[in-house]
């Protein structure tokens, strides 16, 4: 009996702890590590350590970046008017490759 009482009460603050683990949101890095995670697929040994290396490493593509790169598009300065608000829309919500 004097040995159970301890277990229970560690058991107890264990339980809490894991409760009290689950309300928190994963952080930024947490879910960087995540989709790299996700996006390395299959990959194993050194290609996959490159891979991560850098997926953890890039930095984020701002609008501003996105801007730059699309208006420099020789296609988008061909383009007037509609056409061109068509192919700036399509180009700005575009992922960027990794």
């Amino acid at each position: 009996m004097k040995k159970f009482l301890p277990l229970m009460a560690m058991a107890a603050c264990l339980c809490v702890g894991a409760a009290h683990a689950q309300d928190k949101a994963p952080t930024a890095q947490q879910s960087k590590m995540a989709t790299c995670n996700k996006d390395a697929g299959d990959k194993k040994g050194d290609e996959r350590k490159a891979f991560m290396k850098t997926c953890l490493s890039a930095k984020p593509v701002t609008q501003q970046d996105k801007m730059k790169t699309c208006n420099a598009d020789p296609k988008a300065k061909a383009l007037k008017g509609d056409e061109r608000k068509a192919f700036m829309k399509e180009c700005l919500s575009a992922k960027p490759a990794a």
